[in-house]
């Protein structure tokens, strides 16, 4: 009996412990902290490319898909924005009144008429138009912008003229609650729906990737991710000493 105690604690040390690094809090350069049930600073105010000055909680004021972009950014940027702007025509909600999207730019040098400039182009590609009063494009100054950006755990870095940054739209609840983060530059219509169905009622999911994480691993010399066997054996070890373990105790009870 002392002998499968021993093995079942030396498992779960073996799993349990990546688990727990693989979740700490650690310094993030360049990327994305999910900050999950976080709210944004409502009352901090912003720049419509109109040139009027907001507060976060006069554009937020429904469930908010919210792209954290710079308009001139040779990179990521433009695919994640003419993305949007093709996904929402095929999002089962109606723009402007069921959800909004809200573009913030990150480079505080970017003016109003910058943002007008990137709105105009992208409402013109539009194939599915959504009312112009549903997508707001908002510039800020450097100490309001970070203060966003800190709270929602978007982390980025200039580089020369340009700048180091990831790539995710946020769904915010219409109180500026972090509800969901969906990465990538390319949208599923069905996805982006449950995250502001999800941010209407206030709940806050985790991605997947923090499971798929926990299953792969990143090969730095292939550069790819690769299946954990080791780690997902050993998780299947745990349940199955724990379940054995229980038996035995249940059956030595039952002898008493």
């Amino acid at each position: 009996m002392k002998k499968i105690v021993v093995i079942y604690l030396f498992v779960m040390i073996y799993v349990f412990l990546p688990v727990r690094s693989l979740f700490a809090q650690e310094h993030i350069e360049v990327g994305i902290d999910e900050k999950l049930g976080a709210y944004l600073p409502m009352d901090e105010i912003f720049v419509t490319s109109d040139g009027d000055s907001v507060k976060l909680s006069q554009v937020i004021d429904k469930p908010t898909l919210l792209a954290l972009v710079y308009y001139e950014c040779p990179g990521l940027c433009a695919p994640l924005l003419t993305e949007l702007s093709w996904v929402v025509g095929k999002i089962d909600l109606k723009a402007g009144e069921d959800y909004q999207v809200v573009s913030l730019s990150f480079d505080h040098h970017e003016t109003p008429e910058i943002a007008n400039k990137w709105k105009t182009d992208y409402f013109k590609g539009m194939k599915n138009p959504i009312p112009e009063k549903a997508w707001t494009f908002l510039t800020g100054d450097s100490v309001t912008i970070k203060k966003l950006t800190d709270i929602a755990g978007f982390y980025f870095k200039p580089d020369e003229k340009e700048f180091v940054h990831a790539g995710t739209l946020i769904s915010i609840s219409p109180e500026g609650k972090i509800s969901r983060y969906v990465f990538g530059t390319q949208f599923n219509p069905f996805d982006l729906k449950m995250a502001l169905l999800e941010a209407k009622a206030g709940k806050t999911s985790p991605t997947i990737s923090k499971i798929l994480e926990f299953c792969f691993s990143y090969d730095p010399g292939g550069r790819k991710y690769t299946l954990n066997v080791t780690r997902i054996i050993g998780s299947i070890m745990l349940v199955g000493v724990g379940i054995f373990f229980g038996v035995l105790t249940l059956k030595k009870k039952k002898k008493n």
